[in-house]
């Protein structure tokens, strides 16, 4: 788009795979590739990547695209091309997951990145000495990277936007509908005060605080006087705005945060249990069952293809947490006693 509206040839592209095979996305669709990364002749591309045309070296840019499972993803030759590309001073980006590669391959040491929020969890796990934000894109001198989704439109206006003025990068945003182009420090999620109202900005802060306090749960006391409100008010504004006790909430996110580092990444099952603030791994397991309605251990096998699950007859399709509650009552007893681990 910005070479249309420019008149000119301002950026170019190549598609490039591992093996030069076409690359399957998740929803099935196939992406043609115009070579592979140990081809050796022709023109250097990018993984999904863009540059100025008018540059002095043959590229300028190789962005990484990657989706679901990446911390499963062994690929030492595409690793090993995108360290050829850092050794000759070429760009490094990423899209989405992408920034999971990067790191894999060495790539984002001193520099500063991001990561969809889904993974953000798994990603500081992962790799503890990256910053790793949870801006909607980092542009950190020669490293790009974003939360995927609509982010790398945002991050590639911001580029258009200093490489060619922003009168460029607003009419390419026009063109596309973008009611603005956003900041990377704009949020990945929507806020929490756009989904209950903006008078209601305690809890806002409450939810914020349990958000930050995933491996050392507060109690719903801490909370209520970190806000300047009664345990009974906070109850109520929970009830009311997120139809949940708060201890079921908090148990909630401390659960999905599990999840998620059992999915993303290959942390043993009671380095989980106390990264998400549980005193035991048994103890965790049964609080997961619960709610997700097989253990930590098979939910890992099912996601690796080892386990097929049968659901029950009449079962519903989705596990919800409903027997959570007897898990957030075990839950209020054990952190405001707050044992040692």
């Amino acid at each position: 788009m910005a070479n249309q509206l420019a008149g000119q040839s301002l950026y170019t592209w190549t598609l490039v795979s591992s093996d030069g095979e076409p690359v399957r996305a998740s929803n099935g669709l196939e992406l043609a590739v115009e070579r592979s990364a140990g081809d050796a002749s022709g023109r250097p591309g990018r993984v999904v990547g863009a540059s100025p045309v008018a540059a002095t070296h043959e590229h300028d840019a190789a962005i990484v695209c990657s989706g679901l499972d990446v911390h499963r993803v062994e690929d030492e030759a595409g690793l090993a091309w995108l360290r050829r590309h850092e050794h000759a001073g070429t760009v490094l980006g990423a899209v989405c997951t992408g920034t999971w590669l990067l790191a894999r391959a060495g790539l984002l040491e001193g520099y500063r990145c991001t990561i969809h929020y889904e993974n953000l969890a798994a990603a500081r796990e992962e790799f503890p000495s990256l910053v790793i934000s949870s801006e909607l894109f980092e542009i950190d001198r020669e490293r790009y990277t974003c939360a995927g989704g609509t982010a790398p439109l945002d991050m590639m206006l911001s580029e258009v936007g200093r490489r060619h003025g922003a009168a460029l990068a607003n009419a390419v945003a026009e063109q596309f509908m973008c009611e603005r182009i956003r900041e990377h420090h704009d949020r990945q999620r929507v806020p929490l005060t756009q989904r209950i109202g903006a008078s209601q900005p305690r809890l806002a802060e409450a939810v914020s605080l349990m958000e930050a306090n995933i491996e050392e749960p507060m109690t719903l006391d801490e909370v209520s006087s970190h806000v300047g409100l009664s345990r009974r008010q906070l109850e109520r504004l929970f009830q009311r705005y997120l139809h949940a006790v708060p201890t079921r909430y908090y148990l909630e996110l401390r659960l999905e945060r599990a999840r998620q580092l059992l999915l993303q990444t290959s942390m043993p099952i009671v380095d989980i249990a106390l990264a998400c603030g549980f005193i035991s791994a048994p103890h965790f397991s049964k609080c997961y069952r619960d709610a997700f309605s097989l253990p930590p251990r098979d939910e890992r096998r099912r996601a690796a293809g080892l386990l097929e699950l049968r659901p029950a007859p009449g079962s519903g399709p989705e596990p919800a947490l409903e027997s959570a509650a007897a898990a957030a009552s075990e839950f209020v007893q054990t952190s405001e006693s707050k044992p040692s681990s």
